[in-house]
């Protein structure tokens, strides 16, 4: 079976849509195989979402790395009412990604994006649910190279399962940033971090 980190051009296409609603807000997704999470919204990106929404915190320049479909993005720009950023390497799931945006007609842009490899700008917030089945070193260049990307006072919030190594991921980061623990639920964190070396 073809992994969702890769681009699966082998796979036949089965469209669905998943109906996702927050407060007063309805969403309506396709999506489809070969993609992240392609029957239902998964638990860790919607304790994601709702965790930073939460937090009541205000960025303008927003990043969705890793965007699969585009549930993160698309949510927090929708209830935000800001345009974001959406990167992904799986073509199938930018595709889906488009469709979304003008489906729920939000001010979003996506691209393709072998990790950073086409993000040119800095931000004031990155947000991922990084793919952790595509390995630790994928994971921590999701998150390392995150943090270098920015702006001043700007924070990276991501969500990991404890039982995937949330407590080292968290450890080596903190080589490199403050990194705090903002919610905990069914084993997974949200947590976020400031790059201490961010002139």
């Amino acid at each position: 079976m073809e992994h969702y980190f890769t681009n699966g051009d082998n796979l036949k296409s089965e469209i669905r849509r998943i109906n996702y609603s927050l407060d007063a807000y309805n969403f309506t997704f396709n999506s489809d195989n070969g993609v992240f999470s392609k029957n239902r919204i998964d638990y860790a990106s919607s304790l994601l979402v709702k965790t930073f929404l939460a937090s009541h915190k205000d960025f303008s320049k927003i990043l969705d790395m890793g965007c699969g479909y585009g549930f993160i993005g698309i949510v927090l720009s929708k209830t935000l009412n800001k345009h974001v950023d959406m990167v992904d390497i799986n073509k199938r799931a930018l595709h889906l990604a488009k469709m979304n945006i003008e489906e729920n007609e939000v001010d979003v842009t996506a691209w393709e994006s072998n990790i950073y490899e086409s993000v040119l700008e800095k931000y004031d917030l990155i947000i991922t649910n990084p793919p952790i089945r595509a390995g630790k070193e994928v994971l921590m260049e999701f998150l390392k190279g995150g943090l270098a990307r920015l702006n001043k006072d700007g924070e990276l919030w991501f969500v990991i399962s404890k039982d995937q190594g949330a407590k080292s991921v968290k450890k080596e980061l903190e080589k490199m940033s403050m990194c705090e623990i903002i919610e905990k639920s069914k084993g997974f964190w949200v947590i976020s971090a400031k790059n201490l070396l961010t002139s």
